[in-house]
């Protein structure tokens, strides 16, 4: 593809005529072949413009720059922000892949995964096949591709949606993180559909977000980047996230002045089955079994169908896909032999543990048995609340490890243990985390619901810098199965 194609659209400064062949885009030095084109970025860590004289000589035919760069005399396009360049070239180097799809992108601080899993679970019972990029990783028919970030990178974004649309998704279905927003990874087109799902102090601080105001504005960037917003109205941010909004805006909530609206909730429960009914009123009426526990899973099921009223999929679409919807990781029901619940929940952080265990407080388990540790080479404080949370909420705490990183994991553990201590909590430690579910599972009893919290969708534990392969369905079946 020739420089020029690429470049379409964009305001920018060439040294030399943009009749150059391109043979591959690429944002890593170290991937440049003869031909690439080398996208220089700002990163939070290594400003890769210093490496343009070493693309150059890995036989760069250009190299796309933000600020003066070094390289040898090869043609270089200056733009205002790599960026948002990259997007753009990246989107025309795939041949514009979402322009045949249509595309929701889902912004929150909590439900982006489990409303993007029930969207696509919706429209696939209606015959849409649907693909998802997202924290789980990038789904495309029955491939699940390993993702780094919630958001990849704008090169991989549309390389994933070419993937979709030349394996005939109709829809795909983008977690929009607000670190994604604000690195302009999912630049490049405009989503059909926005979706805000909720928004509470997160990810602030180090190389995430300066402020909660920050937090909020790169939430809102979805909004002047989609054709329809559809709003959370029950929660109390959603103005600040519609703020400055270009789209459409559509509402959902419990609230009487939502336009799609949840009534009626009440919970299903039975060994091995924690759910949810709620009947849906306004845009659309009838009622709904949701195979996900908790209050939270009726505002992401009444998310999804706020989406899905704008596709061609049935009341028993809607209903199908809700009742059979999985979420690897989240909220995520594991059959065993017992007359007890298990499950494997992504909750790694207060806020989160407090979300799951309050919702499976509701089902009035015999006992709720927590599961779960805390993250090496993050802020201390994330674990005394961690640990404090459990102790009020839980009947029994499991605590062992988690990805420790370059910490000791019995560190890590005695901080825990400084924030349960502050309650009257029970707990046990068992740090190698194996034996831990292995104690969860022989201990459990009759009416027990018991969570596995912290890991998710992850099948690896990392300690020391390297990640071993740990996946707790596997420890669950080896146990049950007598292997361990």
């Amino acid at each position: 593809m020739l420089l020029r194609e690429l470049l379409a659209g964009l305001q920018y400064n060439c040294s030399s005529p943009a009749d150059i062949q391109i043979k591959d885009i690429v944002s890593d030095s170290r991937k440049v072949k003869p031909g690439s084109l080398f996208i220089c970025l700002c990163g939070s860590s290594v400003d890769s413009h210093k490496f343009a004289g070493k693309a150059a000589e890995a036989g760069a035919a250009a190299i796309l720059a933000q600020k003066p760069v070094e390289c040898g005399g090869i043609p270089v396009v200056m733009v205002k922000d790599t960026r948002a360049a990259m997007a753009s070239v990246a989107a025309a180097w795939y041949g514009h892949p979402a322009n045949g799809m249509v595309t929701v992108g889902i912004t929150g601080t909590k439900g982006k995964t489990t409303t993007s899993y029930m969207i696509r679970s919706i429209l696939q019972a209606g015959g849409i096949k649907t693909g998802i990029i997202g924290t789980i990783g990038a789904v495309v028919g029955d491939k699940v591709i390993k993702t780094d970030n919630t958001t990849p990178d704008s090169i991989d974004i549309q390389k994933y949606l070419r993937m979709m649309a030349d394996s005939g998704c109709k829809a795909a279905v983008i977690e929009a993180s607000s670190i994604g927003l604000r690195d302009h990874r999912v630049d490049g087109f405009t989503f059909d559909y926005g979706l805000f799902t909720n928004f509470s102090p997160d990810h602030i601080g180090g190389k995430e977000h300066k402020s909660l105001e920050e937090y909020m504005h790169c939430k809102s960037l979805l909004f002047r980047q989609c054709k329809t917003g559809i709003f959370n109205i029950d929660d109390v941010n959603w103005k600040g996230i519609a703020a400055c909004h270009t789209c459409h805006v559509e509402t959902y909530g419990f609230s009487s002045n939502a336009q799609l609206r949840a009534s009626g909730d009440r919970l299903i429960s039975r060994p091995g089955y924690l759910g949810v009914h709620f009947d849906v009123c306004g845009r659309a009426n009838y009622g709904v079994d949701v195979h996900i526990p908790g209050r939270f899973s009726v505002y992401n099921a009444l998310a999804a169908i706020a989406v899905c009223l704008h596709f061609n999929v049935s009341e028993d679409d809607v209903r199908k896909g809700l009742d059979t919807v999985r979420a690897k990781g989240r909220v995520e029901l594991v059959k065993v032999p017992g007359n007890y619940t298990l499950l494997i929940d992504y909750a790694h952080n207060a806020i989160s543990m407090e979300n799951i265990l309050t919702t499976l407080r509701e089902y009035h388990p015999n006992r709720l048995i927590c599961m779960f540790g805390a993250g090496g080479n993050r802020p201390r404080a994330r674990r005394f609340d961690m640990g404090e949370i459990s102790g009020k909420l839980a009947d029994l705490s499991v605590i062992t490890a988690d990805n420790s990183r370059y910490e000791n994991v019995m560190d890590i553990i005695a901080d825990i243990k400084t924030g349960i201590e502050r309650t009257d909590g029970k707990y046990v430690v068992i740090p190698d985390r194996r034996q831990a579910i292995k104690y969860c599972i022989e201990h459990a009893q009759d009416g027990d619901i018991i969570v596995l919290a912290g890991k998710g969708h992850e099948d690896y534990q990392e300690i020391n810098g390297v990640k071993y392969h740990l996946d707790e369905r596997e420890v669950i079946a080896d146990v049950i199965a007598g292997r361990l």
